[in-house]
């Protein structure tokens, strides 16, 4: 590979020389940088970016890590962190840490290659969030909470949405709620279902055998639910953790011939864009996405400035009525018994 050593050797000029007139220094005369540019045309020579980023300490580039890549969740997150990147001259790279250490994301944080990161992603562990954020690199972490010097955390209020749901469902007359959540690892899930045995408490139901876990994905809320259904008692309402699964559960209940709303409701948690979509549209929490993605960038420019910002941010979450839901109905919930 062609270095800039062989570039000023062949110009016939110093090394520092060389390295002035290739980043357009004043510091050497218009013929000198002809002759520079010239060699480095005949040279084939291309700057080694990553080098020249850690010489001036900056690489203009601000790090988004997210779990899934692929995630309808994700869309209006990352709209509003790539709006105020772009609007302070940043570039915007987001990646997952699947593959671990071995990552993408692992290597920018560990080889301090941004600026600055946001991290939406419970597999990035906090010993490596710690490690890595310092000054001149400000990390935010989304839907957790992690101490340390130079981080700042940004959820939406996960224990009020769940509490809110399912007091909207018991307000419609269930008792008979079941609830399926995110991965054991994700924080934002946990806070959920802790909003949700909340609202079951204060009325005096204690009957929790309907929970399980969908991993957040449109697979995991159609097996989980199908789970649910081959019980001899059925719930007459599902809260589902995040709108993915509540998709697959449509799936599962119209395989055992029931309805929505008419044999079980339904409420879901994020409002990504297919929610009012649905057959029938699905009532669901809203999560502040745009918002989210806006605060934590804006915070993070904030932090590199040396602009003191608070350690932990709440955002509101909304209840969004659509038709998945409605009384229940007064005959016993049994199972059908379907075979699968």
């Amino acid at each position: 590979m062609v270095t800039i050593k062989d570039v000023a050797k062949h110009a016939g000029v110093a090394l520092s020389t060389a390295s002035y007139a290739l980043s357009g220094s004043d510091k050497v005369s218009p013929k000198t940088r002809e002759l520079v540019l010239q060699a480095a045309k005949e040279l084939n020579y291309q700057k080694n970016g990553f080098a020249m980023d850690l010489k001036r300490k900056s690489t203009k580039t601000i790090l988004l890590i997210l779990s899934d890549l692929s995630g309808p969740y994700y869309s209006e997150l990352i709209r509003g962190t790539q709006e105020v990147t772009l609007s302070n001259g940043f570039d915007l790279i987001a990646c997952s840490s699947v593959g671990g250490a071995d990552s993408t994301a692992y290597k920018f944080l560990q080889e301090r290659r941004v600026d600055g990161a946001i991290v939406l992603d419970p597999n990035i562990s906090e010993h490596l969030l710690r490690e890595s954020a310092r000054e001149g690199c400000p990390i935010v972490v989304m839907d957790r909470y992690v101490e340390g010097d130079f981080i700042m955390n940004v959820a939406a209020d996960n224990v009020q949405g769940g509490y809110e749901a399912t007091r909207y469902l018991m307000e419609q007359g269930h008792r008979d709620i079941a609830w399926i959540g995110g991965p054991s690892n994700s924080l934002g899930s946990q806070h959920r279902k802790e909003g949700y045995l909340k609202a079951l408490q204060e009325e005096g139901i204690a009957n929790t055998k309907w929970m399980l876990v969908g991993n957040f994905t449109e697979e995991g809320g159609y097996h989980s639910t199908k789970v649910l259904l081959m019980q001899e008692e059925r719930p007459t309402a599902i809260f589902y953790g995040n709108d993915e699964m509540a998709i697959g559960g449509y799936k599962a209940l119209r395989e055992f011939g029931l309805s929505v709303p008419g044999d079980v409701s339904i409420v879901g948690f994020d409002d990504i864009q297919v929610a009012e979509y649905l057959s029938p549209p699905l009532t669901t929490v809203r999560q502040p996405k745009y918002e989210m993605g806006t605060m934590a960038a804006h915070l993070v420019f904030q932090a590199m400035g040396g602009e003191y910002v608070n350690k932990s941010y709440k955002l509101k979450i909304e209840l969004i009525e659509r038709l998945s839901c409605q009384p229940p109905r007064l005959a016993p919930n049994r199972g059908k018994g379907m075979e699968t």
